[in-house]
């Protein structure tokens, strides 16, 4: 256990007349799994950008973890999607990368197409196996189910 410390975080965009987050403080225990939720422009992926260390702010953000963002770019979607993955996660293990794709009800077969040949949803959950091989980090993971139908949102609600 771990814990993220958030004191007194003050944030605006440059321009903006409002501050985006004012004198917040709170703590988040790294074992916790939960979700920030609201309304499109309130915040969510700015908060996450400002973990990732993206913007300036003021206040102080601490942790001892390693964040990991959600979803990931992929500069050469072109390439294999196994290519895709091994650029993600270079030191994964097969098996466990199989686990994954198996738990998401994805084929095996995707491995060797190239990425950009698969759906929109295919490449989400591909993606998804990918950030899950990351151990040791906490996932900031940005509307996951993007793309995906409603059995593929309750497996990834499951997991």
């Amino acid at each position: 256990m771990s814990l993220i410390n958030v004191t007194n975080l003050t944030f605006a965009y440059e321009g903006s007349y409002d501050n985006l987050f004012e004198n917040v403080s709170f703590q988040i225990d790294t074992d916790w799994k939960l979700g920030f939720t609201g309304r499109n422009g309130r915040g969510k992926t700015t908060f996450m950008n400002l973990l990732l260390g993206k913007y300036e702010y003021s206040g102080n953000i601490s942790a001892n973890v390693r964040f990991e963002y959600f979803p990931f770019q992929v500069e050469n979607k072109e390439n294999l999607t196994f290519d895709v993955i091994e650029e993600i996660v270079p030191d994964y293990l097969h098996w466990k990368l199989l686990r994954e794709l198996s738990l998401l009800n994805v084929s095996e077969n995707v491995l060797y197409r190239p990425f950009d040949s698969l759906s929109n949803g295919e490449q989400t959950k591909v993606l998804l196996a990918a950030l899950f091989l990351k151990e040791h980090s906490f996932l900031l993971i940005d509307e996951p189910t993007n793309h995906l139908d409603m059995d593929a949102r309750r497996i990834v609600s499951d997991i």
